[in-house]
């Protein structure tokens, strides 16, 4: 193998060096992203170069003919004359070199997030976009006789043969007692629960009128005649009949299977008071980020809502909701009360699952958390709700939202508060919120 081979091989590992998800997540430049494609920066091995040994002083080597100095790199075998990065005199180039990126689809960053975080989260479907005939698995009582289930039929009609069928010939022998007549001879099949009816025993009464006083008592029959079951006299004699009935009647029906959308919204709520300075903006973007494509991967349809707030909220696009920064103060409801009105306007709760995620300092106007903020996340249906502080260095004094939220729904099962005060916290939010869901 030649050093150019070995060259390319270098450069191919390299290619498939990218950087792990959590890495890229933490600290990564998120932005160079697109909604449907992110593109994962290679990690660079140094590809094999030679020089000269800097001990050695002898032999070759003044540099006459191009010939290296002494210590100089050889380089890299090139394809041709004039190929490299400097210009034609020999100056360094201007242009930036071109980095390389593994790009992947939100479904595979999904898939490897998963596997990275040991998360199982199986979305629901819930949108009904179309319904087909599976198979005839279903059971109706009415149909066309193609459909008639004799199986069935034959079994409701055997059980009942079995529960109604009695031995006629003990019955008879009964009939043969000295003293006794048709009905007390039916009282007795009675208290030996036989399911005869009195006319038959009246029947059966004559017909063995000769033979009349064959045994003295019903004692005497229970201890000298043998009873036989339906079963026995089933295998005995064989089955000549069974008693169908209308009612027992049953049509295979095809089985209706409604293929359903897995689709979901995403509310994305973010302060921009004052106080949400640049590195507060960034760790926010830096959490929502993945998440979305999280759920873009995970979901057949995505949609997403962005709802920026400082005293008010209104509804913004995704390219300006990292960047806004106002100077008013905060009132957290407001968004809450914006995201209850689109959702229950556009997205029902019977059709789409939602997510409504929530970022800020924790700095929210007095009371507005205890009396408005959760009284409006208990009444707004979702498959979860995630708040997400960002307060580079720790938590303030004033901080106070987070806090309250964990302390009034953490235990409810579809909310969950995480801290963020570095990028170093964001993959372990991100966990805590994926596995909170995972887990509902």
């Amino acid at each position: 193998m030649g050093l150019r081979d070995d060259v390319e091989r270098f450069r191919e590992v390299g290619e498939e060096r990218r950087e792990d998800l959590k890495e890229f997540i933490t600290y990564g430049d998120l932005g160079g992203s697109g909604p449907n494609s992110i593109k994962i920066p290679i990690k660079v091995v140094d590809l094999p170069s030679f020089e000269y040994d800097q001990l050695d002083k002898g032999g070759v080597g003044q540099g006459q003919g191009g010939t290296p100095d002494v210590g100089q790199p050889v380089g890299q075998p090139q394809p041709g004359d004039g190929d490299g990065d400097g210009d034609e005199d020999g100056e360094p180039g201007e242009e930036g070199a071109e980095h390389e990126y593994y790009e992947m689809d939100p479904e595979e960053f999904a898939e490897e997030l998963d596997e990275e975080l040991g998360l199982e989260l199986e979305p629901k479907g819930k949108q009904v976009i179309e319904e087909i005939e599976g198979d005839f698995t279903d059971i109706t009582r009415s149909g066309p006789n193609s459909t008639l289930d004799f199986e069935k039929l034959f079994k409701e009609g055997l059980k009942r043969k079995l529960s109604m069928d009695f031995d006629e010939d003990y019955v008879r022998e009964a009939c043969k007692v000295a003293g006794v007549d048709a009905r007390d001879v039916f009282q007795w099949c009675r208290e030996q629960h036989i399911l005869v009816s009195l006319p038959w025993v009246e029947d059966a009464f004559e017909e063995v009128a000769d033979e009349r006083g064959k045994w003295a008592s019903f004692e005497e029959i229970e201890e000298n005649v043998e009873r036989t079951t339906a079963i026995q006299r089933i295998r005995r004699d064989g089955l000549k009949e069974v008693p169908f009935r209308r009612e027992d009647e049953r049509y295979r029906h095809p089985e209706i299977i409604e293929k359903k959308e897995k689709n979901v919204v995403v509310v994305n709520i973010r302060d921009v008071s004052g106080s949400m300075r640049e590195k507060k903006r960034e760790l926010v973007e830096r959490t929502f980020t993945p998440l979305d494509w999280y759920l873009t991967g995970k979901y057949d349809n995505a949609e997403f809502v962005y709802i920026a707030h400082d005293a008010e909220a209104w509804r913004v696009e995704r390219e300006e909701f990292f960047g806004i920064r106002s100077g008013g103060g905060t009132k957290i409801s407001s968004a809450y009360e914006l995201a209850k009105e689109v959702l229950e306007e556009e997205y029902p709760w019977s059709e789409w699952n939602r997510y409504v995620f929530a970022a800020g300092d924790s700095e929210n106007s007095s009371n507005d958390t205890t009396e408005n903020v959760i009284p409006l996340i208990e009444e707004i249906p979702a498959n979860l709700h995630a708040y997400v502080e960002t307060q580079p260095g720790g938590t303030a004094i004033n901080a106070t939202h987070a806090e309250e939220v964990d302390r009034a729904l953490g235990d409810t099962g579809n909310v969950v508060v995480t801290y963020v005060s570095s990028p170093a916290d964001v993959v372990d939010a991100i966990y805590e919120i994926l596995s909170t869901e995972d887990g509902e």
